[in-house]
């Protein structure tokens, strides 16, 4: 069987002309992926199902015009600070920013024009046992209201295993607050809804929110409620029921706190994802304490994908690992300040099962 692989090729302009490049990454064993260099997107990742037909588990867009229009941040890398900030403020050192806000009146990730908008620059990773792209990026000091400098790397690398790792390095030369994730959309069966997806949380509380998006503050035990999936349940089981926070959001648009490890160890699971349909499973391991789980409550047909097919209502849900919303103007919960001199460093893992049961001791 062959080893990983990896190329390039072109994905078109954006706008203004700028070249944006399609790296694909072969793990030699049926899983692949493929990212762009505008956002960072995840733009495929294809995984075979029981009986071998390979479908890609993620929402994508036809072009890059598509990506560069209005979207829900389709595959992107999110930053400076993924999730939410009250009013786009915040205070460091004694110092007020402000960040242009963008959704009710408060700032979504990063900003109107954050990471998901930018052409990050590219080079290729490869090794006997994996193949990957590397992209890093520079945010200046002031970017979207933010203080200092920022050196942004995001890696993608996909082994012969078909795991899916992506890590985010950064330093900056001012203090900053940082928060990272990708904005990938699933549907492990490739169409329709996710509604009979099963899903588990490694988590037992989760963020109960205002309604417009921002955490009340503590977090609340998820047991008796519709956000209890600390044992696996379709995702489309309790999604409409008479919960105020589930109709406040049209759905699951909530950060899960994620239980401390025993054991001293940075990276655990966050999530199991399983289609019963099609056999594929999707188990997500992060050093980052947050999972926000969307179940794209806000798509309505409007956007498709190069085949055609329209992403509806619940076609997919997002997993994204990143520390807990509005953290800058929450010191209880745990910090984003980034200082000079000291690196961001985070990890997360897709280890993606083709039509199958899970590999036991993947850590």
């Amino acid at each position: 069987m062959p080893g990983p692989a990896l190329r390039c090729s072109p994905f078109g302009t954006t706008p203004d002309g700028t070249p944006v490049e399609r790296w694909h990454l072969d793990s030699g064993r049926g899983v692949r992926a493929e990212v762009l260099t505008y956002g960072g997107i995840l733009h495929a990742l294809e995984v075979p199902d029981r009986d071998g037909v390979a479908r890609s588990v993620v929402l994508s867009l036809t072009g890059t015009e598509d990506y560069a229009g209005p979207s829900p941040y389709l595959g992107a890398l999110v930053g400076r600070y993924a999730n939410r900030i009250a009013d786009g403020r915040f205070t460091l050192d004694g110092r007020a920013h402000q960040v242009p806000v963008n959704d009710r009146g408060h700032a979504l990730h990063g900003g109107p024009d954050g990471f998901d908008r930018r052409i990050w620059a590219a080079s290729p990773v490869l090794g006997d046992d994996r193949a990957g792209v590397r992209l890093t990026l520079r945010s200046p000091d002031g970017d979207m209201g933010f203080p200092g400098t920022l050196d942004v790397t995001a890696t993608y690398v996909l082994d012969a295993r078909g795991t899916l790792a992506l890590d985010y390095r950064a330093v900056t030369d001012r203090p900053t607050v940082v928060s990272l994730t990708n904005h990938a959309y699933f549907n492990l069966s490739g169409a329709g809804t996710v509604a009979d997806h099963m899903l588990q949380l490694d988590a037992d509380r989760y963020l109960p929110l205002s309604g417009e998006g921002i955490p009340y503050g503590p977090s609340a035990a998820t047991a008796g409620t519709p956000f209890d999936f600390t044992r696996a349940h379709a995702i489309g089981a309790r999604l409409h029921d008479p919960d105020p926070q589930l109709r406040a959001a049209g759905g699951y648009d909530h950060c899960w706190v994620l239980r401390p490890l025993s054991d001293g160890s940075a990276l655990r699971r966050a999530a199991r994802l399983e289609d019963p349909e099609s056999g594929r499973a999707l188990e997500v391991w992060t050093t980052e304490p947050g999972l926000q789980v969307y179940t794209g409550n806000q798509l309505d047909g409007t956007l498709k994908d190069a085949a055609g097919q329209r992403h509806e209502r619940y076609a997919a849900v997002c997993l994204e690992t990143q520390h807990l919303p509005d953290s800058p103007n929450r010191p209880e919960y745990p910090s984003t300040v980034l200082r000079p001199g000291s690196v961001l460093t985070s990890r997360t893992e897709y280890r993606l099962v083709p039509g199958g049961t899970l590999e036991e001791e993947r850590v």
